[in-house]
């Protein structure tokens, strides 16, 4: 974005930008469990983005209506001036939180331009993996609507709020597209809404199952004590039909027992955790049971030395669900294998793989594996997914469920 002979124009240019990703703060995102408010995300930042520093870019510059003037030759200090401040919304930009595009032509992927660090970042190796079919998408997005798209990512599938906004620079028509993320917030808040589902279900469940099972066993012991004065075919029936009242009672208060467990995660307690160590305890608990049918559990850390701040129960909690998951998913092939693997990546994050050479997850469920009571297992109780989610995001870390690049399930965590 150049600003050398039009610093004005790159002021305008740069103000309707903020503008873009200051509209962005108010959307809202109705969600399959509940509905999610995004104004606390966006909002606020988005305001004070807009309101400082297009305040300030259009402070230089002349009434809308008017033509922007030539600069006398001699006014040297003025042309200095509009320059720096150029500069200065150009170097916001930048850095501003959002990811912004430029498209001039769309019929052509050609013109399909990063505007700042964010954009380009999306774009890099590692990021999008489909940036060709994230370009179709964003160019065909309706200009002055608000849309939440998914795209594709190595860290698997993410979701964010496109604002698109029409501007000309230069004479040429551009288009202006502002990417504000929403995956982490939008999990967060999911989280958050069925944690209080599930209180109040397993709540209202526990209250009504305990009574039952206590007046089954109770009406069992009467019927023992006079089921000399009945006929023994009615003895009979009202005794099993008491122990199978009494069975599923029990079996219900076991199920929400199990599920109540998803609303009552504690407080994590963060410390200095190495990960090396950490792995050598996974593989002496769960590689035996590997190897027992023939395959193998193959742990890896690069550095040695790596280490990280997290609750280190719950991390290895969440590691063991994971690995107990691929355990069960890979139940089929010959020689199971499941790969758990820890390195840095770009950022200085920290990324955890547990990936396995079972059958993975059909497409069409992959969006909805976290969800608690969701299982694809005929005996399956939707627990142990959902308890990882959580675990990893009480450390401050994603977990995502992404394509493997050959057969088999890929987690991806990271912190």
């Amino acid at each position: 974005m150049g600003f050398d002979r039009h610093p004005r124009r790159t002021l305008a240019a740069g103000a309707t930008l903020l503008a873009v990703a200051a509209f962005g703060g108010g959307a809202s995102y109705q969600g399959a469990a509940t509905a999610v408010s995004l104004a606390a995300v966006a909002s606020g930042w988005g305001a004070l983005l807009a309101i400082a520093l297009i305040w300030r870019a259009l402070a230089a510059l002349p009434a809308a209506a008017a033509p922007a003037p030539e600069l006398p030759p001699g006014a040297p200090g003025d042309q200095a001036q509009l320059a720096a401040r150029a500069l200065a919304l150009e170097t916001r930009l930048e850095f501003a939180p959002v990811a912004m595009f430029a498209i001039g032509d769309m019929r052509s992927t050609a013109s399909f331009e990063p505007v700042n660090a964010n954009a380009r970042r999306l774009l890099a190796p590692g990021r999008a993996t489909r940036t060709d079919q994230l370009q179709r998408t964003l160019a065909g997005l309706a200009t002055g609507q608000r849309s939440v798209i998914a795209f594709d990512t190595e860290l698997g599938s993410e979701r964010a709020l496109a604002i698109v906004s029409d501007m000309t620079v230069d004479g040429l028509p551009q288009r202006l597209v502002a990417l504000l993320p929403l995956e982490n917030e939008l999990e967060a808040e999911a989280m958050q809404a069925w944690q209080k589902l599930v209180h109040v279900l397993t709540h209202e469940i526990m209250n009504s199952l305990t009574p039952v099972a206590s007046l089954s066993h109770t009406a069992r012991d009467l019927l023992a004590g006079a089921g000399a004065g009945l006929p023994a075919d009615i003895a009979a029936d009202l005794d099993i039909a008491l122990d199978a009242i009494s069975r599923r009672a029990d079996s219900l208060t076991h199920f929400a027992s199990g599920y109540r467990a998803l609303a009552s995660v504690p407080e994590a307690r963060p410390q200095r955790v190495a990960i090396t160590p950490l792995f050598a305890r996974l593989s002496a608990l769960m590689a035996p049971a590997w190897q027992v049918r023939g395959g193998r559990a193959l742990f890896t850390v690069e550095p040695e030395s790596l280490e990280l701040i997290a609750d280190p129960g719950q991390l290895e909690q969440a590691l063991v669900n994971l690995i107990q998951n691929a355990a069960e998913a890979c139940a089929g092939p010959a020689t199971p294998e499941v790969r758990v693997s820890a390195r840095l990546v770009r950022g200085g994050r920290l990324r955890v793989e547990v990936c396995d050479n079972g059958p993975g997850v059909p497409d069409q469920l992959a969006a909805d594996i976290f969800t608690p009571f969701f299982s694809t297992k005929s005996k399956g109780s939707g627990i142990g997914l959902s308890m990882v989610r959580q675990l990893v995001h009480r450390n401050g870390g994603t977990v995502r469920y992404a394509k493997s690049v050959g057969s088999g399930a890929r987690f991806i965590v990271t912190f």
